[in-house]
């Protein structure tokens, strides 16, 4: 059995390695290493005895992510109608004759591959969106002042699940 160590793709073992972690850290606070996780595919955090992890091969986890990427390509395929018509969630559009306008989104998120990840996403489903990468214990200080300057009609704020 290979050790785990920290950057290390694991699974839980006694969930069926149905989340995909990356091992952020290793404590030794008991008897037996506890490891600080990070999912991969899905925005957790947790902890788990050293024992109940196995690595994950780099080819699965590479399956994994492009799997959750087809999947996320064909709902934003879902959602965008045909080709030849404007994006109806674009800013400002028309669509048979109804003007509509979608709101503006703010998102600031305190992990830089996440708020990478939403503005690809936002932009690829024609969202109006400001993604801002703010470490958490800074955006309480920030929120009302983007808040202002922005004006947006949707605010989202994430990222409060790092222990780092």
């Amino acid at each position: 059995m290979a050790k785990i160590k920290k950057g290390d793709i694991v699974g839980r073992i006694s969930y069926g390695k149905d989340i995909l972690f990356e091992v952020v850290r290793i404590i030794n606070i008991t008897s037996e290493p506890i490891a600080l996780l990070k999912g991969i595919t899905v925005r957790i955090m947790a902890d788990s005895p050293i024992s109940d992890l196995e690595i994950i091969k780099k080819a699965q986890v590479e399956n994994n992510l492009r799997s959750l990427e087809n999947k996320l390509e064909e709902h934003i395929h879902m959602n965008n109608i045909n080709k030849n018509k404007k994006n109806p969630f674009s800013k400002r559009n028309t669509l048979d004759n109804y003007f509509f306008e979608t709101g503006t989104i703010l998102h600031l998120d305190g992990d830089r591959k996440y708020s990478q990840k939403s503005a690809k996403y936002y932009k690829e489903m024609g969202l109006y969106a400001i993604v801002k990468n703010i470490p958490e214990y800074r955006q309480p200080q920030m929120v009302l002042s983007l808040l202002r300057k922005y004006k947006p009609d949707i605010l989202i704020i994430t990222g409060h699940d790092r222990n780092d």
